[in-house]
């Protein structure tokens, strides 16, 4: 069963999810985002999760581009950011060392109402998906991109930072699937991509994609970048 197949409304996703803070990391609906799993407490909510729904949310925690240093804030008193994505486990694998890797597949964006008081070790959040209902229709929107000003930026970010890629795919690939997934690849920091992350469709996500590179260019005379 497909993703799509699966999750036709936001009442057929859990109204209370796990929930991963991590700074500087997003997910979108469609999108993939592969996690090496290995405190101790998010181990166990994958265990918890992969014997349940499945559903994690990931949620970047609030703070400036000066904590970056601290990827995940311990203990549940920090502060987290209202609007995350929800992701099914969709790839499980376990390490001899303990660790886990695993693969999120974005279903739909949610916004945060409340948070659930338990014992676990990791933070369970209450929320809210009807913002977000158009989250669960594929390629919604793709007719708006302006898909030959997004592959034209695209490929001058890629020729100033020397970095190869197979554009056949990307030229095939559709407009969600292009945007998305470059939008949860990005090298930006946190507001940058909380920015992407909120943007309220295709159009405007590919707009902020956009003006990111083409800042990033112009700061950089067009010959290089922090891209790692």
């Amino acid at each position: 069963m497909t993703l799509t197949e699966r999750y036709r409304r936001p009442a057929d996703l859990p109204p209370r999810i796990p929930v991963f803070p991590l700074r500087g990391a997003i997910l979108l609906p469609r999108a993939t985002l592969p996690l090496n799993v290995f405190e101790p407490r998010y181990l166990q909510m994958i265990d918890d999760a992969m014997s349940g729904s499945r559903v994690i949310g990931i949620l970047q925690p609030l703070g400036s581009d000066d904590d970056d240093e601290i990827e995940s804030p311990l203990g549940k008193s920090a502060g987290l950011r209202r609007v995350g994505c929800a992701g099914r486990i969709t790839s499980y694998q376990e390490l001899d060392d303990g660790r886990l890797v695993i693969t999120l597949t974005g279903v739909m964006r949610f916004e945060c109402v409340g948070e659930a008081e338990t014992d676990t070790p990791y933070r369970i959040m209450s929320v809210s998906y009807d913002r977000f209902a158009k989250d669960l229709t594929e390629g919604l929107g793709e007719e708006f991109v302006d898909r030959q000003n997004l592959l034209r930026v695209l490929k001058s970010y890629l020729e100033a930072n020397r970095l190869k890629t197979d554009w056949n795919a990307i030229q095939r690939a559709s407009n969600e699937f292009l945007i998305n997934a470059l939008s949860v690849m990005s090298p930006y920091g946190p507001e940058e991509k909380q920015a992407l992350l909120e943007a309220a469709d295709l159009k405007m996500r590919a707009e902020v994609l956009i003006a990111l590179a083409e800042m990033e260019l112009a700061s950089n005379g067009g010959t290089g970048s922090t891209l790692q």
